[in-house]
Protein backbone atom coordinates (compact mmCIF):
# COMPACT_ATOMS: atom_id res chain seq x y z
CA UNK A 1 0.00 0.00 0.00
CA UNK A 2 1.21 3.51 -0.80
CA UNK A 3 0.55 6.85 0.86
CA UNK A 4 0.15 8.50 -2.51
CA UNK A 5 0.47 8.16 -6.26
CA UNK A 6 2.48 10.47 -8.49
CA UNK A 7 2.23 10.63 -12.28
CA UNK A 8 5.00 12.39 -14.14
CA UNK A 9 4.16 12.61 -17.82
CA UNK A 10 5.14 14.14 -21.12
CA UNK A 11 2.73 14.83 -23.97
CA UNK A 12 4.21 15.18 -27.46
CA UNK A 13 2.38 16.34 -30.57
CA UNK A 14 -0.26 18.39 -28.73
CA UNK A 15 -2.11 20.83 -31.01
CA UNK A 16 -0.45 24.17 -30.25
CA UNK A 17 -3.73 26.12 -30.01
CA UNK A 18 -4.68 24.03 -26.95
CA UNK A 19 -1.57 24.98 -24.97
CA UNK A 20 -0.77 28.55 -26.03
CA UNK A 21 -3.01 30.48 -23.64
CA UNK A 22 -3.74 30.19 -19.94
CA UNK A 23 -7.52 30.42 -20.34
CA UNK A 24 -7.61 27.37 -22.64
CA UNK A 25 -5.32 25.33 -20.39
CA UNK A 26 -7.41 26.37 -17.35
CA UNK A 27 -10.65 25.20 -19.00
CA UNK A 28 -9.10 21.81 -19.81
CA UNK A 29 -7.65 21.33 -16.32
CA UNK A 30 -10.84 22.46 -14.57
CA UNK A 31 -12.87 19.90 -16.57
CA UNK A 32 -10.41 17.08 -15.80
CA UNK A 33 -10.39 17.92 -12.08
CA UNK A 34 -14.20 18.08 -11.97
CA UNK A 35 -14.53 14.80 -13.87
CA UNK A 36 -12.16 13.04 -11.46
CA UNK A 37 -13.88 14.52 -8.39
CA UNK A 38 -10.59 15.89 -7.05
CA UNK A 39 -11.02 18.99 -4.87
CA UNK A 40 -9.36 22.22 -6.03
CA UNK A 41 -8.21 24.58 -3.29
CA UNK A 42 -6.52 27.16 -5.53
CA UNK A 43 -4.65 27.61 -8.78
CA UNK A 44 -2.08 29.98 -10.19
CA UNK A 45 -1.24 30.60 -13.85
CA UNK A 46 1.58 32.37 -15.60
CA UNK A 47 1.12 33.38 -19.24
CA UNK A 48 4.38 33.56 -21.19
CA UNK A 49 4.69 36.04 -24.07
CA UNK A 50 3.89 35.46 -26.83
CA UNK A 51 2.60 32.02 -25.76
CA UNK A 52 3.09 29.17 -23.30
CA UNK A 53 1.71 28.50 -19.85
CA UNK A 54 2.90 27.38 -16.45
CA UNK A 55 0.32 26.57 -13.81
CA UNK A 56 -0.06 24.91 -10.45
CA UNK A 57 -3.22 23.59 -8.84
CA UNK A 58 -3.27 23.02 -5.11
CA UNK A 59 -5.66 20.16 -4.43
CA UNK A 60 -7.04 18.93 -1.15
CA UNK A 61 -5.43 15.64 -2.15
CA UNK A 62 -2.10 17.23 -3.30
CA UNK A 63 -1.24 19.05 -6.56
CA UNK A 64 -1.11 19.27 -10.35
CA UNK A 65 1.43 21.27 -12.31
CA UNK A 66 1.72 21.78 -16.04
CA UNK A 67 4.23 23.53 -18.28
CA UNK A 68 3.58 24.05 -21.99
CA UNK A 69 5.81 24.71 -24.98
CA UNK A 70 3.40 25.36 -27.87
CA UNK A 71 6.28 25.96 -30.29
CA UNK A 72 7.26 22.30 -29.73
CA UNK A 73 3.70 20.95 -29.21
CA UNK A 74 4.92 19.71 -25.83
CA UNK A 75 3.44 19.49 -22.32
CA UNK A 76 5.22 18.49 -19.10
CA UNK A 77 2.72 17.31 -16.51
CA UNK A 78 2.93 16.40 -12.84
CA UNK A 79 -0.05 14.95 -10.92
CA UNK A 80 0.19 13.84 -7.30
CA UNK A 81 -2.49 12.62 -4.95
CA UNK A 82 -2.40 11.20 -1.47
CA UNK A 83 -5.96 10.13 -2.14
CA UNK A 84 -7.48 7.74 -4.62
CA UNK A 85 -5.34 6.31 -7.40
CA UNK A 86 -8.58 5.88 -9.38
CA UNK A 87 -9.31 9.63 -9.26
CA UNK A 88 -5.75 10.33 -10.39
CA UNK A 89 -6.12 8.00 -13.37
CA UNK A 90 -9.50 9.53 -14.32
CA UNK A 91 -7.90 12.99 -14.29
CA UNK A 92 -4.92 11.81 -16.34
CA UNK A 93 -7.11 10.11 -18.95
CA UNK A 94 -9.30 13.23 -19.21
CA UNK A 95 -6.17 15.32 -19.86
CA UNK A 96 -5.06 12.91 -22.59
CA UNK A 97 -8.50 13.14 -24.21
CA UNK A 98 -8.55 16.95 -24.06
CA UNK A 99 -4.95 17.66 -25.10
CA UNK A 100 -4.94 14.94 -27.81
CA UNK A 101 -1.21 14.19 -27.72
CA UNK A 102 0.27 11.99 -30.44
CA UNK A 103 2.65 10.42 -27.91
CA UNK A 104 2.45 10.03 -24.12
CA UNK A 105 5.25 9.07 -21.77
CA UNK A 106 4.00 8.27 -18.26
CA UNK A 107 5.78 7.30 -15.08
CA UNK A 108 3.79 6.26 -12.01
CA UNK A 109 5.54 6.52 -8.66
CA UNK A 110 4.08 5.01 -5.51
CA UNK A 111 4.89 7.51 -2.76
CA UNK A 112 5.50 6.23 0.77
CA UNK A 113 5.17 2.63 -0.32
CA UNK A 114 7.19 1.41 2.66
CA UNK A 115 5.64 3.68 5.27
CA UNK A 116 4.26 0.83 7.37
CA UNK A 117 7.63 -0.78 8.05
CA UNK A 118 9.32 2.58 8.51
CA UNK A 119 6.70 3.94 10.91
CA UNK A 120 6.93 0.78 13.05
CA UNK A 121 10.70 1.13 13.18
CA UNK A 122 10.45 4.83 14.08
CA UNK A 123 7.82 4.16 16.78
CA UNK A 124 9.85 1.30 18.26
CA UNK A 125 13.01 3.42 18.54
CA UNK A 126 11.38 6.43 20.26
Amino acid sequence: MALGYHIIAEFYGVPSHLIEKADTVKRILDRAIAKSKLKRISSHFYQFKPFGVTCVYLLRESHISIHTWPEYSYVALDLFTCGSKDKLEVCFKALITSFSPKKVIKKLIKRGENYESLSRKYTAST
